[in-house]
């Protein structure tokens, strides 16, 4: 393979992860030609709805797996986190790279933060799993529905549309727009999403040749990461439809596991918190999340999506 083409969505987050990508494969192969092959996903296209009310994060990936699967690309880069916990049939989560800042950012237009935000004041968010953090922390909040870019999302909050907004610092720190955040929201008072800040690189099943290629670039310690967390995701049905939230950090030979599913409206909060072994990061994960079942997480849930 002379030429490994990539295949991204447009947004300028995207374009920036799949040229990082493209950046980092041409330093390993020098004789390798990286082409990128830009597609709008569904996801990119609805913004005038909620995306749980639409499908979920799975509309900004689809269209890229497509693309593979049809043979127009060799190679998918994705947020982490917008990935479904399970592989899709043919293709598989080959690589993640470095972990960047997992957590959650907020940002004001005043410079407030979250503690002493004024009541009432409007925060966007188009995340459940930040609707209920937010709320469970300040309901005397007006949480907003917020869709969009990166740029658009900062367009409105600059605007006076917004009072503060949330996003994730990956995102942001990426793109150079590390000093807009007011505060990091972090563990143990909230919990990021499960693999927010991990880059993935998707494939054809069985595809040596690829495989090989981007061998180079992977993480370990991310990946192993991403194994706790979307264990634990999987057991507890995640998705962009559920209010859920998990970490995995190395301590040593030791995983810590964090987790909470809760109702979006921040009225419940359910929280576990796991020590499991690095070396068995699934375990780890499905301990997390067995203790979330065990307060009643998968009824929630199920009562959640039959709303």
């Amino acid at each position: 393979m002379t030429t490994l083409r990539i295949a991204t969505r447009k947004s300028a987050l995207a374009l920036w992860q799949a040229n990082h990508v493209a950046d980092l494969l041409r330093k390993a192969h020098r004789k390798l030609n990286v082409e990128l092959v830009p597609i709008v996903t569904r996801g990119d296209r609805i913004l005038d709805r909620p995306l749980a009310a639409i499908g979920g994060k799975g509309l900004f990936l689809k269209e890229l797996e497509h693309a593979l699967l049809e043979g127009a690309a060799d190679l998918a880069v994705h947020s982490m986190k917008d990935m479904p916990v399970g592989d899709s049939h043919g293709l598989e989560l080959a690589v993640a790279l470095p972990r960047a800042n997992p957590f959650d950012a907020w940002l004001s237009r005043e410079g407030s933060d979250l503690s002493s935000l004024a009541a009432g004041s409007r925060v966007g968010t188009s995340s459940l799993r930040r609707r209920c953090q937010l709320l469970a922390a300040r309901p005397d909040l007006e949480v907003v529905e917020l869709r969009g870019n990166v740029d658009t999302r900062l367009g409105k909050l600059q605007a006076g549309e917004f009072d503060a907004i949330i996003l994730a610092c990956a995102g942001l720190q990426r793109l150079g727009l590390g000093d807009q955040i007011t505060q990091e929201l972090r563990p143990p008072e909230w919990l990021p999403a499960g693999t927010q800040g991990i880059i993935g690189l998707q494939c054809r099943a069985g595809d040596a040749t690829v495989r090989t290629l981007i061998a180079p670039l992977a993480d370990q310690e991310a990946m192993l990461q991403a194994r706790a967390e979307r264990a634990a995701a999987a057991l507890l049905e995640g998705s962009c439809q559920v209010p859920l939230a998990i970490y995995a950090q190395r301590r040593g030979a030791e995983l810590l596991m964090q987790g909470l599913v809760g109702k979006p409206d921040g009225s419940l909060l359910l929280r576990a918190r796991h020590v499991g072994a690095a070396a068995q990061p699934e375990a780890a994960g499905r301990a997390l999340a067995e203790d979330l079942r065990a307060q009643g997480a998968l009824d929630l849930i199920h009562a959640l999506r039959a709303d």
